[in-house]
């Protein structure tokens, strides 16, 4: 594992990121997903495609990556575009998971592979509409300690920027920039995947000038059970 230092909107904040094969031409870059870390993506590909060079870094606020600011998805796509200017890459394939994949097409490669993508809303269980509904309504009245058991899975646990930045990425929208994306993409899908549903890589394949679908047998990580079947398919993607 490396640092590296960068300077964002002022402020220093530091990227911890792996490199391997060092000695291959063309780069790869793995995002992972959200309250994840590089290392699910290179326990996933780290023994895969070894004609690429692999970089995996963790996203601000997760694994080593520090950050005490409140960030936005394209804030995230700034500060790793300024991460691979840094060390001079210019990744020809990227790889994002979830909300990795946002990330990722926000960075515009000639090859984009989606593993489970985040970025398409769809309505909320009623459950949790009224949830949210007497979370706004109780708010007002103090009741703000009880917080815990209002917020998602995802956030109980993050601190206050990151629970703000949170509340900025988790709803988002991305069918426009999705629909904007003019290179070739690869949609990889878990079949049973109840966070990004299948639904949803059908919709991003219908936005997309030039992609296709894959679906696999799982959840939302489906690729650390197919990792090889993933890996070869992402081959065969850029061989074409």
């Amino acid at each position: 594992m490396a640092l590296k230092s960068l300077e964002y909107r002022g402020e220093s904040i530091c990227i911890s990121y792996e490199l391997c094969n060092l000695e291959a031409s063309k780069d790869l870059l793995f995002l992972h997903g959200w309250g994840s870390s590089k290392e699910l993506m290179k326990s996933a590909f780290g023994s895969t495609l070894q004609e690429f060079k692999h970089i995996y870094i963790d996203l601000s606020g997760f694994g080593g990556s520090k950050v005490s600011q409140v960030l936005t998805t394209l804030d995230y796509a700034h500060i790793v575009k300024i991460f691979l200017d840094s060390i001079g890459s210019r990744p020809h394939m990227i790889v994002g998971h979830s909300f990795g994949g946002k990330v990722a097409t926000l960075l515009n490669p000639a090859r984009l592979i989606l593993l489970s993508s985040a970025g398409i809303q769809w309505k909320k269980p009623l459950k949790v509409r009224l949830k949210i509904a007497l979370f706004k309504l109780l708010k007002p009245l103090g009741i703000s300690k009880f917080r815990s058991w209002f917020v998602a899975s995802d956030a109980a646990a993050l601190t206050p920027n990151m629970y703000e930045t949170f509340k900025n990425v988790v709803d988002e929208d991305f069918e426009c920039e999705f629909a904007s994306f003019k290179g070739r993409a690869l949609l990889c899908w878990g079949g049973d995947d109840t966070a990004t549903p299948l639904a949803s890589g059908k919709k991003i394949d219908s936005l997309m000038e030039d992609s296709s679908l894959v679906v696999y047998k799982g959840d939302h990580y489906f690729f650390l059970e197919h990792k090889k079947a993933v890996a070869e398919q992402i081959e065969r993607f850029c061989g074409e």
